[in-house]
């Protein structure tokens, strides 16, 4: 059953009505489902779709050929393969006619990297014949450096010729919990902290009968799905895997300035940025200033991509009793006793989305410009304070507060929350908001009848139609 992607389908959708050439091109992170919408989208239409994978360039042209020589047979008795990239194409011009047809090569960079003239090639036919047709070509890449340099970018062959394009992006909260729906609400929440929103995962998530169970096979066996999935990413992706782990690892164990990171890992500043703009460009890491900040002087470093914030927790410090095969001694001492600490940062992104899904749908206090966290100074009290999430717009802040604990938040949260919020003296209209896992208080409650600037989002809100 596919699931979701209604927005990328419409733009995919919206390409094929036209009646002239289109080149549409798709990337995003392993797994997130690229291969799957393509495969959705053109199931009931004319087309040719080659998965290009890490052989030579031969063997893909004659698979290629295969493939062609299905849709169009004319040449089928003559020929098993063409001898060129430039025949089997031109073949395809001379075939089509007047007819639509999607041409979708999946995993391009493999493609590319053994036959490094194939986007030449390729601009060449578009140029001089493919421009003529109402052929649909799309192009989609798993390596989003190679994709966003060598096809999208200025010295690719390719530029200029793409009419659109998509970086695919994971699922939200509530959209992936499409994918699990037999678990709890408390379970989807949590399974989203522990994968993120790849589809693939949370279809190996839906497998198991519960959170627990899903954790334990997919992470804390050796056979397990996702106990060397960062490696296996990481390596697929980056030159130089160790390096980049190195510094996901200093993150995860504390550091959050380039200069912290630079002194965990023996890594030159300098150096350091550029592979942590790497990091961020692939959404592993984020870099993030306090909202309405001027300057770089308090920017900090985090793991962003949920699965990868979850692995790097919990697994290297636990690689040795999950190799003796100790899995349920691992689960149940060291992840469920922390996990409550792991989520308040999971359930901070989830609260996030819902105000943004809210803010598309127009259905808070005002529409806002800008959303992010707030920390800064507190010069009365002489120490550091935060705020989890500040949305803002003119002289308009909305502050929220999240807590994943067992217990109700009760009225000191909202007063707190509201002192913090003055140290925000910019925005004079404010309203507040806030997150819990486990409900609120009557007091609470009441107050939130009486209270037009007050909002309570609890677990069933998360997950509405």
């Amino acid at each position: 059953m596919f699931i979701g992607r209604k927005y990328e389908l419409e733009a995919l959708k919206k390409l094929y009505d036209s009646d002239k050439f289109e080149m549409f091109i798709l990337y995003g992170r392993r797994r997130v489902g690229k291969t799957a919408l393509i495969n959705e989208f053109i199931k009931d239409k004319n087309h040719i779709f080659f998965v290009a994978s890490q052989e030579s360039k031969q063997d893909a042209l004659k698979r290629f050929s295969e493939i062609v020589l299905d849709c169009f047979p004319m040449a089928k008795s003559m020929i098993d393969y063409f001898e060129t990239w430039d025949k089997v194409f031109l073949y395809i011009g001379e075939q089509v006619g007047e007819e639509k047809l999607i041409i979708a090569i999946d995993e391009y960079p493999y493609l590319a990297e053994s036959y490094s003239p194939i986007s030449s090639i390729l601009q060449n036919i578009i140029d001089h014949k493919w421009s003529k047709t109402r052929i649909k070509l799309i192009i989609s890449g798993s390596s989003m450096s190679f994709m966003e340099r060598q096809v999208l970018g200025y010295e690719s062959p390719l530029y200029g010729r793409r009419t659109s394009q998509l970086k695919l992006l994971p699922f939200d909260y509530k959209e992936s919990q499409e994918f699990i729906p037999c678990f709890s609400d408390e379970e989807k929440i949590i399974s989203y902290g522990v994968v993120g929103g790849i589809p693939q995962y949370l279809l190996l998530l839906s497998q198991y009968p519960n959170i627990n169970e899903g954790i334990k096979e997919l992470y804390l066996k050796k056979y397990g799905h996702f106990y060397e999935e960062t490696t296996s990413l990481l390596k697929q992706e980056l030159r130089e895997p160790a390096i980049y782990n190195s510094i996901i690892t200093s993150i995860a164990s504390g550091a959050s300035t380039l200069n912290q990171i630079g002194t965990k890992t023996g890594i030159d500043n300098a150096k350091c940025a550029k592979y942590l703009k790497t990091l961020i460009d692939l959404h592993i890491v984020e870099k993030v200033a306090p909202i309405n900040s001027k300057g770089k002087k308090n920017q900090i470093y985090s793991i962003k991509d949920l699965m990868f914030r979850f692995w790097y927790r919990y697994i290297p410090a636990n690689v040795t009793n999950i190799e003796l095969g100790l899995s349920d001694y691992v689960l149940e001492n060291k992840i469920l006793p922390d996990l409550s600490n792991f989520m308040g940062l999971a359930f901070e992104s989830i609260s996030k989305e819902y105000l943004l899904i809210k803010n598309r749908e127009m259905k808070l206090p005002f529409v806002f410009d800008n959303i992010g966290k707030w920390w800064g100074n507190n010069k009365i009290l002489k120490k550091q304070e935060e705020i989890d999430i500040v949305c803002i717009s003119g002289n308009k802040g909305l502050f929220a507060e999240c807590k994943w604990r067992n217990e109700k938040l009760d009225y000191n949260i909202y007063e707190d929350l509201k002192r913090k919020s003055y140290l925000l003296s910019e925005f004079p209209e404010r309203y507040y908001i806030l997150f819990s896992k486990s409900g609120f208080t009557d007091r609470l409650l009441d107050e939130e009848k009486n209270n037009s600037k007050l909002m309570l989002v609890g677990m069933s809100d998360l997950f509405e139609s």
